[in-house]
């Protein structure tokens, strides 16, 4: 037989420690359970930015295509400057012998050994190679853009990453917390009913509800790791690294009150417009370059050189010089139809430009829209998760005093969780929000 006095000490003391264990707290300050904060190197933002600068092999890839775009300049401008080559001949044959067979003329065959130099130059082809300069010129320079635009790819799917890992780490402490509190009542609960003070029912309900709080703790730390998978991913590591991330405390600024001046920025200076822009241009010369295929193209040569070993009738030295005029006639209609393909391109890559400038204007304002969503979301959560700290407080409180059912108070608990989870992801998606409008304007970091 248990007396009362026993009783109500039991009831006080178990009460007193699960008041404690209740007590709310903030998920930020929570301390950190060793499965969910890794104890791998320090990380913060810049110091992973700038390992997928040197790291992730797309912007490796950006870099490569620009340097072999400017080499392709060197090509275009190969043909502008002159051509030299140096040659060695020696020729054994029947003295005075002919070709008598394969050629129309019939040049006399003659024992030599000689060395001599030639040289070609490109008189005018009346603008067609300056224009495939060009257009060489301003593809080099799209190439620039592209991989500009890659790098800022990376970054943004960077700070994606570091922050949704953040948010899953914050997620997975608020489901630790959950976890412990909700076992500190599966104790209580227990006690109660061995006291017979507590039915079997009321730690039923306190059971099912730690089972769904070590649910959601095991699916939190699930998401937790896949999140370091990825960002390990974007870092350029083969493998999942366990990185300690290190939170930069940055004060929460609004959103720009008018998108359209946000429009005008990333209009301006986003290097995917850039590079569309100089490809329209690289592709006007070229179609340029096209049409110069029918004008004249003048060249000139000239040869000189040496026989020591040679025929009597073969002089000691040589030389010559030359003007070469080569006028296109007609070809097939080859050169009207690399001129019209040419032009159809130009008109192609104009049409893309304008399409993107729809696109990325459509971008910006979206992400100006759900960055103004995440900032009202802000407050809504911070009072959602007052009003369910002061829910809580109270059901706890009629249970304790036997005035409230034991479904009423893990309803609270489901609330305060949800409360937390909800607060807890607002700040992290306001930032992601934030980057994702950043990037669509090509803010500089």
């Amino acid at each position: 037989m248990i007396r009362p006095t026993g009783c109500i000490s039991l009831l006080l003391a178990v009460t007193c420690s699960f008041a404690k264990a209740q007590a709310p707290a903030d998920p930020g300050n929570a301390p950190a359970s060793t499965q969910t904060a890794p104890s791998g190197p320090p990380l913060t933002l810049a110091q992973a930015e700038a390992t997928a600068i040197k790291n992730n092999p797309q912007i490796t890839i950006g870099r490569l295509r620009a340097l072999a775009a400017q080499q392709y300049v060197r090509e275009s401008r190969s043909a502008l400057l002159p051509n030299a080559y140096l040659s060695l001949t020696a020729v054994d044959s029947n003295p005075g012998s002919r070709l008598a067979a394969g050629f129309l003329n019939n040049p006399i065959l003659f024992p030599r050994a000689a060395e001599g130099a030639s040289v070609g130059q490109l008189v005018t082809d009346f603008g067609r190679t300056t224009n495939l300069l060009s257009s060489s010129q301003f593809a080099a320079k799209a190439e620039d853009q592209n991989a500009a635009a890659t790098r800022a790819d990376i970054l943004l799917a960077v700070d994606q990453a570091f922050y949704n890992s953040l948010d899953t780490q914050a997620l997975a402490r608020v489901a630790e917390q959950t976890v412990e509190a909700r076992q500190t009542l599966v104790d209580k609960v227990q006690a109660l009913t061995d006291a017979k003070l507590k039915s079997e029912l009321d730690l039923s309900f306190a059971k099912v509800e730690l089972a769904r709080a070590k649910l959601l703790l095991l699916e939190s730390r699930n998401n937790f790791q896949a999140a370091l998978a990825g960002l390990s991913a974007i870092l350029g590591y083969p493998s999942e690294q366990n990185f300690q991330l290190v939170e930069e405390t940055t004060p929460r600024t609004p959103p720009a009150p008018d998108v359209q001046p946000l429009i005008q920025q990333a209009l301006q200076q986003r290097p995917e417009i850039k590079a569309l822009q100089l490809e329209v241009q690289s592709a006007r010369k070229f179609a340029g370059a096209e049409h110069d295929l029918w004008r004249p193209t003048v060249a000139a040569l000239g040869a000189v050189g040496e026989a020591p070993v040679r025929d009597n009738h073969i002089p000691n030295w040589y030389g010559a010089v030359g003007v070469n005029v080569n006028i296109p006639v007609f070809n097939g209609f080859l050169y009207s139809a690399r001129a019209k393909a040419a032009d159809l391109q130009t008109e192609v890559d104009r049409q893309k430009l304008a399409d993107l400038r729809n696109t990325i204007a459509r971008d910006v304002r979206v992400a100006w829209q759900d960055t103004n969503r995440a900032y009202e979301r802000l407050s809504l959560t911070q009072q959602l998760r007052r009003q369910a700290i002061l829910a809580l407080e109270l059901a706890q409180a009629r249970y304790n005093l036997g005035l409230g059912s034991i479904v009423e108070f893990t309803q609270a608990e489901l609330q305060k969780t949800e409360a937390d989870i909800a607060d807890a992801d607002a700040t992290y998606q306001y930032r992601l929000t934030q980057m994702v409008l950043a990037f669509t304007i090509a803010a500089p970091k």
